[in-house]
């Protein structure tokens, strides 16, 4: 079976070891076509504690790591400039 993996944004940060990712989902709706965007956000573990708000990450999805973290980090595409 194919590892699950997301691309999305990093919102927060303030944990140890995990990182809060929103990733948005945009679909035509199912009768009147207009684009709707569904977030989700997802706890993903980083490790070394390199991410920071604002960068895009891809996640993997891994074994669960505690009761609500059940995704990875794993690589940073784009650093946000700050």
């Amino acid at each position: 079976m194919a590892v699950k993996e997301r691309v999305g944004v990093v919102v927060s940060d303030k944990m140890q070891k995990t990182v809060v990712v929103t990733v948005e989902n945009r679909s035509p709706h199912p009768k009147y076509g207009k684009i709707v965007v569904r977030t989700k956000r997802y706890k993903a573990h980083d490790e070394e504690n390199q991410c920071k708000v604002g960068d895009r990450v891809r996640i993997l999805e891994t074994r669960p790591l505690s009761r609500t973290k059940r995704w990875a980090v794993a690589e940073i595409l784009n650093r946000e400039v700050q």
